[in-house]
């Protein structure tokens, strides 16, 4: 690690990781950013569409949902810390999300479950495997779907609705069955829980603790 606090062998891995994608067609280009304490690292690969001109550093992209990324950042510090182990119940930190009960199918009524076959973890949380996640179907289609909208959790198209304050979105959440049990689908992830799970370790909100990120 040189003076900046960046990993020049980490570096090369994270270089090697994001060519691939390019390498093996799943995108046709990517710029990569890593910024601490002041010293930025740009690494600019691929091309801006298949067959198209080279990417560059300053290429725009349209980009939503970065909200998840600096979470998953937030929360492996904190694993890499040893304050955080990504196989704990999620519970842990979030006990409105404890004994959660999964519909019996994705389309049965809210009453019709049985209870989940393991906590859900960190891990599921912040690889969208919870359980639970935006419904992605006409609206109107699913019991858990109307639930979902009704509480105000993030379901709706075409414009998703402004959630709840991330305290009153979890106890929402948590009165609410699972679509599939934990670990067994991934689903679009919905919004506050992942930042929320962090609050408790962190011992700030979401919020300030993201200002804090560049210092680490």
């Amino acid at each position: 690690m040189d003076g900046s606090g960046l990993s020049t062998p980490r570096l090369a891995r994270l270089h090697d990781v994001m060519a691939g994608y390019v390498a093996r067609g799943e995108v046709p280009g990517l710029v990569a950013l890593v910024c601490r304490r002041g010293m930025v690292h740009v690494d600019v690969i691929g091309a801006q569409a298949f067959g198209g001109p080279p990417m560059r550093r300053d290429t725009i992209f349209r980009v939503s949902s970065m909200t998840k990324p600096i979470v998953a950042a937030v929360a492996m510090i904190l694993v890499e810390e040893g304050r955080l182990r990504l196989d704990d119940p999620v519970h842990d930190l979030l006990p409105e999300l404890a004994d959660r009960q999964v519909l019996v199918r994705p389309d049965a009524p809210l009453d019709e479950t049985v209870p989940a076959a393991r906590p859900m973890t960190l891990r599921d949380l912040l690889t969208f495997r919870l359980g639970i996640g935006i419904v992605m179907a006409p609206p109107d289609t699913t019991s858990i779907q109307r639930a979902m909208g009704e509480q105000r959790l993030g379901q709706g198209a075409p414009s998703p609705q402004l959630p709840p304050p991330p305290d009153e979105w979890i106890r929402r959440l948590g009165t609410l069955p699972l679509i599939h049990q934990p670990g067994e689908r991934g689903g679009f992830g919905l919004r506050p829980g992942g930042g929320r799970a962090m609050e408790p370790t962190v011992g700030v909100s979401f919020g300030r603790g993201r200002a804090g990120l560049d210092r680490r």
